[in-house]
């Protein structure tokens, strides 16, 4: 989810769901140590539940990365062993890791040290030649009596070798039966369910019997889908609002981001998905891209995207 679960981004998607818990970025121990930590680490008090997604592999900048974040308010630390990029590995951190489980543990156990929050680890099912259940039990083991307790498993084998990032969202096969007999083994342990989950109907189904699932480029490309999280997940009542009030609702935000020098699209390019498959998605994409990318764009964009697409809506209702 780099340069897509941004600030704006999330903020947008708190307003459709007030109980999913979000994710930054993954941001590197290394960044937030030495970057500008407002621009890396800054969120709206709204964002809440919210976790910060760390890579790196140097346990001791981990660990005083994890304290930054605490101190910035996040409720989670969350270490990333999953992705599967050229150049996460160059850095030694991300999916590579799950091959150095030792390494992992050492690294939970310092920020645990450190911080009164939880840590979590995202992980996949296994990497390379290294994916048999028994490689998965044994990293779950290790990272486990360490002290972590929750991990959230993307059931698909990532190929560091060969393979794209693209490619490693697209093969080889899901695997969720391998996610379900891994909570079997360790009920004691918080599992969460992530890969290719693209509708709420299909994560209620793969995630049955799991502690929870993740939800990451369905969330964004679909990002209506938020809408009835609350209800469905958390058992809330229904949400009764449409597209158009949840549009309505940012501008507030919005307005605020431009009083304070920010661009229009800096927000408005997460909001892009919010009426697809509707009637009059495409205009309002279409006025969006085209309009907000201009400089001095106003919230009069987003306005009259949104006006456009109105009279579709109806027609179709």
């Amino acid at each position: 989810m780099m340069d897509w679960s941004d600030r704006h981004c999330r903020f947008f998607h708190r307003v459709l769901t007030k109980r999913a818990l979000l994710y930054t970025e993954m941001v590197t121990a290394e960044a937030v140590l030495h970057g500008k930590r407002e621009m890396l680490l800054g969120f709206s008090v709204q964002e809440h539940p919210i976790a910060l997604q760390l890579g790196g592999s140097n346990a001791t900048k981990l660990a005083a990365a994890a304290v930054v974040g605490e101190q910035f308010g996040y409720d989670e630390i969350n270490f990333n062993v999953g992705c599967p990029s050229d150049r996460v590995q160059e850095g030694r951190f991300g999916a590579c890791l799950m091959a150095e489980p030792r390494l992992v543990a050492d690294c939970v156990a310092e920020m645990r040290a450190r911080v009164h929050i939880p840590v979590t680890v995202k992980c996949r099912i296994g990497i390379d030649d290294q994916d048999s259940e028994s490689d998965l039990q044994n990293f779950v083991e290790t990272v486990a009596a360490a002290g972590c307790g929750t991990f959230i498993v993307h059931a698909r084998k990532a190929w560091l070798k060969g393979l794209s990032p693209k490619e490693n969202r697209e093969v080889p096969p899901l695997d969720y039966a391998r996610v379900q007999r891994l909570k079997e083994t360790r009920p004691d342990l918080t599992i969460v369910l992530n890969g290719g989950l693209d509708t709420l109907a299909s994560a209620l189904e793969h995630g049955a019997g799991l502690d929870g699932v993740m939800l990451g480029r369905a969330a964004y490309q679909t990002p209506w889908l938020l809408a009835r999280v609350d209800e469905i997940f958390y058992g809330a009542v229904p949400d009764d609002r449409t597209r158009t009030d949840i549009v309505e609702a940012m501008y507030p935000y919005v307005e605020a981001h431009l009083a304070h020098g920010g661009r229009l699209n800096n927000i408005v390019r997460h909001m892009l998905g919010l009426f697809h498959g509707e009637p009059g998605a495409r205009t309002f994409r279409r006025i969006l891209s085209e309009e907000a990318v201009k400089s001095g764009a106003g919230i009069d964009v987003l306005r009259r995207a949104l006006q456009a697409v109105r009279p579709a809506v109806a027609d179709a209702a």
